[in-house]
């Protein structure tokens, strides 16, 4: 009795287990730097994020702009800072989209089973069939070139991955005992699902909901890039790679600044990810 007491004493906490994570603590510090920087954007900028001044043109970065000017004069640094807003904002509401639907998608689906689970499940698979990029761009051509079409067309392109993983954990969890048992002594069966089967699926969804936020995030700089998605002027990371292209061999520093952020954001979310995925896992002992 006295060594199931110590195991259930010594065993790390969750917030234990995240701080041991390096580079998830890494990426989360990251994140948090630009959510703040974000935030700041909304009262503070050295200079208006569209502030035309044609006699100060890619100018390289220096004591007046840190970052330099574009081909159009603007501070690169300020339109960064609201970058770092546009582009959170876009692929968090995204994400969103894709977990709002998605998720009750895959838990009616995985629990009722029947005709209508399986007629969309195989819809889930046809949308998957095609390409991430091809799929988002048709969709955000049709509904019209902007930002919200974009966001729009990202969240719905990301909905089949959070139906099938909330399908498999469904029929998982729906094979346990305790759940057979709450069957057994007659519970409705829609509260089974909202109040015991949902919650025990929590863990993989967090994953999933961290790594989706980098790959919507640049998912929706690669529209703005290639001119589909947030459109100029709009200081959006991957509307700013669009426009430094015909700058890029004599003023570089148009392009390498928002490269490094959409890599640095991605990336950091990935990290952070794949340390919670560690951090919530019971079976991996940390000590």
């Amino acid at each position: 009795m006295s060594e199931q007491k110590n195991i259930g004493i010594d065993r790390p906490s969750f917030l234990q287990r995240l701080v041991k994570q390096k580079m998830a603590l890494v990426g989360g510090i990251v994140i948090l730097l630009w959510l703040l920087v974000g935030l700041v954007s909304f009262f503070y900028t050295p200079y208006g994020p569209n502030e035309v001044n044609m006699a100060e043109k890619l100018l390289a970065p220096g004591a007046g702009h840190l970052m330099g000017t574009d081909n159009f004069g603007r501070d690169i640094l300020s339109r960064m800072m609201c970058g770092a807003r546009i582009s959170l904002l876009l692929g968090f509401v995204a994400v969103c989209i894709s977990l709002c639907i998605g998720i009750p998608l895959g838990a009616f689906s995985g629990y009722y089973e029947g005709k209508a689970g399986n007629l969309i499940m195989r819809v889930m698979d046809s949308l998957q069939a095609f390409p991430m990029l091809i799929l988002v761009m048709s969709i955000s051509v049709a509904l019209g070139r902007n930002s919200f079409s974009a966001m729009l067309a990202v969240g719905i392109a990301g909905i089949p991955n959070f139906a099938r993983l909330m399908y498999a954990q469904t029929l998982s969890v729906k094979q346990s005992a305790f759940i057979e048992g709450e069957h057994a002594i007659g519970l409705p069966r829609r509260d089974i699902l909202v109040r015991h089967i949902l919650p025990n699926c929590i863990t993989p969804i967090l994953v999933r909901l961290s790594l989706s936020l980098g790959s919507a995030i640049l998912t929706v700089s690669s529209l703005s890039f290639l001119g589909i998605g947030v459109q100029p002027p709009t200081p959006e990371w991957g509307a700013m790679l669009n426009e430094a292209r015909a700058d890029m061999v004599v003023a570089p520093h148009v392009a390498i600044f928002p490269s490094l952020a959409i890599f640095l954001t991605v990336l950091m979310f990935n990290l952070f990810g794949d340390g919670l995925r560690d951090a919530l896992d019971p079976k991996i002992d940390q000590e």
